[in-house]
């Protein structure tokens, strides 16, 4: 039987409740435990597809075409599973399934109300998680806030499936705040104990707290936390901040994370494997070399709307012993050639990232422009090799203001367009190019040395692609088309090949990088980055 264990967050929001659920898989996974991970988010959209990048952040696409929550990232990253639609739970969702159902007479003319119904819907979805992978342990993530109006049907369901599978095959543990005062040197623990009585207040008593503090835990709050919630002394975790998120694992480990949930969950305590993740953050935190790209985008003012692509660099410097800066730059500051080299004179490759509309493309275009001309490397992911193709086309093939229809419906040279099966298409949800699809690489390129293999599955997320009737131009221009598409009409990925590196691709590798494994197309370069430097 799947055991469950459910986070919650109080205090405040963004406390890292995804990051404890990922290590905790970490750890449970480490263990010889096959673990899967939830995410219940409580606002009433579908999912995120449709929801500006500036109030969530990056969109993270699964195999399946799933439009997800960031957090799923994280979840794939650390325990090395792929996710699916299951695993990302919206009210939204809830409630357009309940709706259809009632429309359908599925609910025999019953009143169709928050409990039973939506609550019920909910625990479904817990069962369906369990039964499509088979775990041992489903990490269920509740976001947002204890205490939220949106949050309560969620938490309701909790305390009805903790009821009904019985006890020792659940376990609640609750994340919370515990700001220190600096005038008094103190940290506060009633802030934590108001969100305790809240959770209570609803039915749960949680087994576990972990507290996020900036400075250690003392034994007298940690006794004062035990006492006032009613938690063993054991289960008050300290989750400081720390300097890369790939540390927590073996920080909750030292704090004896692991050991207490298992005992509650009433299994084996295995000894762990996490020498390859102890060597991860040797590597981490003793890097021989370091190298400095720039990330030119739409969104740069919230660095979590390109969160995937960041960690990818990251693999990818981990695995040189390389610590990788980032430059962020928004791509509408940048207006002429001459701004173009004065800001990224300093970096050692330039990465363009996906991205929807007009806003900052002709800045892009001269990055890509600065780019080609002086042999810096670079890597174009969706709307980046889209640009990449419209700055060679303008600029190399001589095609004149060629643009996407995106951008100008009605510009000369169409070189990227909408997609076929897209123009017939009147809504925005989940209505794109989504998921997993293959990809046949050609030998003597850039893309099959970083593939080593001929035939590749990426992940999409787009509705325009490189219009074919301009494919002999370019090429004859030399413009390599190294990946398609196994009939060959839809072009996937483009390279130049008298340049070092200079490669863009039309899916999205950073949503396929692990820590310990990097994506192929952020390895290569990195490594080109670094031996350029």
């Amino acid at each position: 039987m799947t055991k469950y264990i459910f986070i919650t967050g109080g205090v405040v929001s963004s406390l890292g409740k995804g990051i404890l659920a990922a290590s905790l898989g970490r750890l449970l996974v480490s263990r010889g435990y096959k673990v899967s991970i939830q995410k219940f988010d409580p606002y009433i959209n579908v999912d995120p597809g449709t929801m500006s990048p500036f109030q969530h952040g990056e969109v993270f696409v699964c195999n399946d075409g799933a439009e997800t929550d960031l957090d799923l990232g994280h979840y794939e990253r650390f325990i090395n599973t792929n996710l699916s639609q299951i695993n990302n739970v919206t009210s939204g969702s809830v409630y357009q399934t309940v709706i259809n159902k009632e429309r359908k007479g599925e609910y025999l003319g019953a009143t169709v109300q928050m409990i039973p119904h939506i609550t019920g819907e909910i625990k479904s979805r817990l069962i369906q998680a369990a039964k499509k992978d088979s775990p041992d342990i489903l990490i269920a993530e509740i976001g947002g806030t204890i205490g939220d109006i949106e949050g309560l049907p969620f938490i309701e369901a909790i305390r009805q499936f903790r009821s009904e599978i019985g006890r020792n095959n659940s376990m609640s543990i609750h994340v919370t705040l515990l700001p220190y005062l600096p005038t008094s040197g103190e940290l506060k623990t009633k802030p934590s104990q108001h969100s305790v009585n809240v959770l209570r207040s609803y039915g749960i008593q949680p087994e576990m707290l972990v507290l996020r503090t900036q400075v250690p835990l003392g034994k007298n709050e940690r006794e004062k936390l035990a006492l006032f919630c009613s938690v063993d002394k054991n289960c008050v975790i300290e989750c400081k901040d720390m300097d890369t998120i790939y540390e927590v694992p073996l920080y909750l480990e030292k704090q004896g994370i692991t050991k207490e949930v298992l005992d509650i969950l009433q299994l084996e305590n295995k000894e762990p494997n996490l020498k390859d993740w102890e060597e991860l953050i040797d590597s981490i935190k003793h890097p021989k070399r370091e190298a400095t790209i720039a990330l030119v985008g739409k969104y740069t003012e919230l660095n979590d709307a390109y969160i995937s692509v960041v960690e990818s660099l990251k693999h990818a410097g981990f695995k040189n012993s390389a610590k990788i800066n980032i430059k962020w730059i928004a791509s509408e500051n940048i207006t002429s050639d001459k701004e173009a080299e004065k800001i990224l004179s300093d970096v050692d490759g330039i990465i363009v990232p996906g991205g929807f509309g007009i806003r900052g493309i002709e800045g892009k275009l001269k990055v890509i422009k600065y780019a080609r001309e002086n042999n810096i490397p670079y890597l174009g992911l969706c709307l980046g090799m889209q640009c990449a193709v419209i700055e060679f086309a303008r600029n190399v093939a001589g095609l004149k203001d060629a643009n996407s229809t995106e951008f100008d419906k009605n510009t000369e040279y169409k070189v990227v367009d909408l997609m076929e099966e897209q123009k017939n298409i009147a809504g925005y949800g989940a209505t794109m190019r989504l998921g997993s699809y293959p990809c046949k690489i050609l030998p003597n390129t850039k893309a099959y040395k970083a593939y080593n293999n001929e035939l590749i599955n990426e992940r999409h997320r787009h509705r325009f692609e490189f219009n074919n009737e301009y494919k002999d131009i370019l090429i004859e221009k030399g413009l390599v088309i190294s990946g398609t598409s196994p009939d060959g009409l839809l072009a996937e990925i483009v390279e130049i090949p008298e340049n070092d590196w200079f490669v863009a691709c039309q899916f999205h590798p950073e949503f396929k990088s692990r820590p310990q494994n990097p994506h192929p197309l952020f390895l290569g370069f990195i490594n080109a980055a670094l031996n350029q430097k």
